[in-house]
């Protein structure tokens, strides 16, 4: 845990997958359930949630470089679904399409890491708390009245029309908040959203999650830096700008 001599931030805004939210085993455990109701139990939920994931990776580098529209998380999300049921032989287009669309929906039920509901809270008490993520209106605010994450305010891709890393992304959200980019601070567990977030002239704040991927190394570990802040949870982030 370390604090900074950085000024303090009007306000925090939120990665939410893997910061806020344990996605890797909410989608493992719901996983597993479908799998075994398409008859496959004999592919493994845990690989089948990592590599969902991991499609995410390359298919926002492939965004960034096209010309498609601006579409919502939810159905890229389900674009991948369908890639990453094809790698392991099982064509969607054969499958119940409810069930299909229930499924692309574990991401809108992740559970919250233990410490985040709290810190969350204890945040909120001195700083509006707002989220700064590439998922959707509809996922963000069913996800925050499942869990009980107490967001000031849902903002991101579907505000800005962009996806992070763009730094338009973080730009636009400190302009929504009303306040200068220095002004604004992104907490997140990914070094490489905090990195695009620092060279948009925000405030950065790492919190360590190193069970995200299963205990392995994170794919962005690489992009290390000495951030404003950091602290292995969020009560542990809350702990040193109050009680």
């Amino acid at each position: 845990m370390s604090q900074s001599s950085s000024p303090r931030p009007m306000a925090l805004a939120f990665d939410v997958f893997g910061t806020v939210v344990d996605w890797r085993t909410s989608i493992t455990q719901e996983s597993a359930g479908f799998l075994q109701r398409i008859g496959r139990d004999d592919v493994d939920p845990a690989a089948f949630a990592d590599a969902w994931r991991f499609r995410y990776i390359e298919v926002m580098a492939a965004y960034r470089t096209s010309n498609r529209g601006y579409v919502t998380l939810d159905v890229l999300h389900r674009e991948m679904l369908d890639a990453t049921l094809r790698a392991q032989d099982i064509d969607p287009t054969t499958l119940d399409e409810a069930m299909l669309s229930d499924w692309n929906t574990a991401w809108h039920r992740l559970d919250p890491w233990p410490d985040s509901v709290e810190g969350l809270t204890r945040l909120k008490a001195g700083l509006p708390i707002v989220t700064l993520s590439n998922g959707n209106i509809a996922l963000m605010l069913e996800m925050a009245r499942r869990a009980g994450l107490p967001w000031d305010a849902i903002l991101g891709a579907e505000v800005t029309r962009v996806y992070k890393p763009d730094p338009q992304a973080y730009l636009g959200t400190a302009e929504i908040l009303g306040l200068a980019p220095q002004q604004l601070c992104l907490v997140a567990a990914h070094h490489s959203d905090l990195a695009a977030a620092r060279a948009a002239g925000l405030l950065t704040a790492y919190i360590s999650r190193s069970n995200e991927y299963g205990g392995r190394t994170a794919p962005d570990a690489g992009a290390a830096q000495d951030w404003d802040w950091s602290a292995d949870s969020l009560t542990g982030l809350a702990a040193q700008w109050g009680p």
